[in-house]
């Protein structure tokens, strides 16, 4: 007995008895029918067994009653064999027999056929050497009684005696494409306390069972899972979830769906295993080789971190063990046109200040450092990890801050900012809006974030300060007259101003408007009423300016009446005038002509007179005074043509009248101007006298009428 349990206990040895077995049942095989009987014998014989415990698997008797063929089952009509011509008196000694043929090679030979889309489970009842399973183990490896590691593919298996083994045949495990399946094993090597999930080990995608166990598998939820295709799993030692049956195992189907990230979205990764992490991080450090978490051992073996990860998961299809990671969906950071994105990293390399020694309010850190990116990230869309990263919007075009209740921008960091309440030197207090605009450069946004942490904080602690501060000052030194007065120099000093005061903070401020000045309501009654009495004042002066015009008007028109008669006054004005300038030219004309005859006759004179004096000085010293002057008288008798006789001759005949008809007779001649002479009483005959001849100078000639001598 001996000899022979230690040959059934050897596989080689039941490998010669399953052939030897499976020979005589080929020749037992007749018919087809006989087949199919076989086959139904075979079912009846390999009942399914509900394995829980080793106790129970070896407590397990074969019940041989089971093992018979049961032919008064099979519904026989003697009407249809009659109908088909077959003697039912025959038929059934055939049937006996055949039956017989094929129950002795199934029973005694063990024969087991899976198909195509089966796998057998192996449960081994009992063992001649009445060797049991290690404590603890649940799956046999070496001929234990129980259930066994290895499984039966499609085909036939002799040596499967139905005293000792059941084989349970299980379908084929399928994943449909878009899903994948978890597995859980109910044996193998215990887990480590920092893990919760047992490794991958080189077992055929878990069909390989004996392989799983003797490579170090770990019992429990595994790491690995099965994607999509078909597979021949041992369910005694794994149990499958795919999504068909998750609902059975506290899960939902959608969770064993192939995880898609959507467009323009970003998966934060929350692995489930792991290392811990470091003290004083957030999230796991960057590890590569992983294949983006899909497989999760060598995220393991590369010392991952279970918990929050720096790394992120992009739009796509991926293979994900829900038991391993929890992805979160999330927009990716878009950054706006007219922004840029600085960025605070909570995580990454220690930070190395790169800001320079001038900039001594902050730290700026370059890419993948701890702190504040000295590069801002630029308009688009970005895929950042928010839980790790936090993103400051900086508006690098002008924006303009409203301190006033009535409006606010859109962008609203103006919230916060009212009207300021002023006082002024007079002691008026008054309400003045302010619109200041500002600019933030695209490169000195890291700086001013550094700095201030925020725009709001911009906005809160830096801007607001100091523009209220400001005008609080300015207020006090004018009074509100002026202020209202002086309005545009009050703001072009404080656009100055603000300018100087936010460059430090590397904020840049375009302008500062002043809006709306809300003053008391008793000195607005007083500018109102001094408003009204100066507006009363214009017009009264546009009343008295419309007087004056249609005055105007008037005298024009009447004007406009009498113009031509105007135009002929002014056109005998003018030509008066122009006679007049015309005889005074030409008196001047005469005047100057005779004066410059004047000055040529004296001049021609004067030479004359020299000319003479010389010819008279040269003649006195020639023949001397007394015959100079003879010759000089004789010579002028002569040019001149004096007569020595006169013309008339008065004579006295012993008369009184003489002289008086002489002088009657010398008025005659010069009236009549010729030589002719009337006949007068004391001339019976006209005395006739020749012209006297004319000087060259036009002067008639001087007649010297010498008295007659007694």
């Amino acid at each position: 007995m001996k000899s022979f349990s230690s040959l059934l206990d050897t596989r080689k040895q039941n490998k010669v008895a399953r052939f030897a077995a499976s020979i005589v049942a080929t020749l037992a095989m007749a018919a087809p029918t006989s087949l199919a009987i076989a086959g139904n014998i075979h079912s009846a014989n390999a009942t399914p067994v509900k394995i829980t415990t080793v106790k129970e698997i070896t407590s397990a008797t074969v019940q041989l009653n089971q093992t018979k063929p049961n032919i008064a089952q099979l519904p026989i009509s003697r009407t249809q064999y009659q109908a088909a011509g077959i003697n039912p008196v025959v038929l059934v000694p055939i049937l006996l027999v055949g039956g017989l043929v094929i129950f002795v090679p199934l029973f005694f030979g063990g024969l087991v056929v899976i198909g195509e889309r089966e796998v057998g489970i192996v449960v081994r009842k009992f063992t001649l050497s009445g060797r049991g399973l290690p404590a603890g183990s649940l799956i046999a490896l070496n001929g234990e009684a129980g259930l066994q590691a290895d499984t039966l593919a499609p085909g036939w298996h002799w040596g499967y005696w139905p005293w000792q083994y059941s084989v349970k045949k299980e379908p084929v495990v399928v994943v449909p494409q878009g899903e994948i399946a978890l597995i859980v094993a109910a044996d193998g090597a215990s887990n480590p306390p920092e893990r919760i999930l047992g490794k991958i080990v080189s077992c055929d995608n878990f069909q390989d069972a004996r392989k799983f166990l003797t490579e170090g598998g770990e019992k429990g939820r595994q790491m690995g899972f099965l994607t999509a295709g078909t597979y021949r799993i041992n369910t005694a030692l794994f149990k499958v979830i795919t999504a068909a049956n998750a609902s059975t195992h506290g899960m939902s189907p959608q969770q064993l769906q192939i995880y898609e990230i959507a467009a323009e979205k970003v998966g934060i990764v929350a692995t489930l295993d792991g290392s811990p992490i470091a003290a004083g991080e957030i999230a796991g450090r960057i590890i590569t080789g992983h294949d983006n978490f899909q497989n999760g051992q060598k995220f393991i073996d590369a010392g991952g971190q279970r918990g929050l990860q720096e790394h992120v998961l992009l739009s796509g299809s991926w293979n994900l063990n829900p038991w391993f990671v929890h992805i979160e969906q999330v927009p990716m950071t878009e950054i706006p046109i007219g922004y840029v994105g600085v960025v605070i990293s909570f995580v990454g390399k220690e930070h190395q200040d790169v800001s320079g020694a001038a900039f001594t309010h902050g730290n700026l850190v370059n890419q993948g450092h701890k702190g504040v990116w000295v590069e801002p990230l630029y308009p688009g869309k970005h895929p950042l990890n928010t839980k790790v990263m936090k993103i400051e919007l900086v508006p690098t075009t002008n924006i303009v801050l409203n301190f006033t209740e009535r409006i606010t921008g859109n962008h609203g960091y103006d919230t916060n900012l009212q009207a300021l309440k002023l006082l002024s030197f007079d002691g008026f207090s008054f309400s003045l809006e302010i619109f200041q605009i500002i600019h933030i450069g695209a490169s000195d946004a890291p700086k001013v974030i550094s700095r201030l942490g925020s725009m709001q904080n911009v906005i809160d602690q830096v801007l607001r300060p100091i523009v209220g501060n400001y005008f609080r000052n300015s207020a006090q030194e004018y009074t509100i007259l002026d202020f209202l007065i002086a309005r545009s120099e009050r703001q072009a000093e404080a656009s100055e101003y603000v300018k100087s005061a936010l460059r430090a903070y590397d904020v840049q401020a375009v302008d500062s408007l002043i809006g709306l000045i809300t003053p008391p309501e008793e000195l607005m009654q007083t500018l109102t009423d001094r408003k009204i009495a100066e507006e009363n004042r214009k017009t009264y002066e546009v009343q008295q300016m419309a007087q004056t015009q249609r005055q105007q008007l008037v005298r024009e028109t009447a004007m406009a009446d009498i113009q031509q008669e105007m135009v002929k006054s002014e056109q005998s004005v003018q030509i008066a005038d122009l006679k007049a300038q015309a005889q005074i030219k030409q008196a001047n004309g005469e005047a100057e002509g005779t004066k410059l005859r004047a000055i040529a006759e004296a001049e021609g004179i004067r030479a004359t007179g020299n000319a003479k004096a010389e010819t008279y000085r040269a003649g006195v010293e020639a023949l001397g005074p007394q015959g100079y002057t003879a010759m000089q008288l004789m010579q002028i008798i002569g040019d001149r043509n004096v007569r020595l006789i006169p013309d008339v001759l008065v004579g006295s005949n012993g008369s009184n009248n003489g002289l008086v008809d002489g002088l009657l007779s010398m008025i005659l001649w010069n009236q009549t101007g010729k030589g002719e002479l009337t006949p007068t009483p004391l001339h019976s005959q006209p005395v006739v006298t020749k012209a006297q001849p004319t000087a060259e100078n036009g002067f008639p000639p001087i007649i010297v009428n010498f008295p007659a001598d007694k």
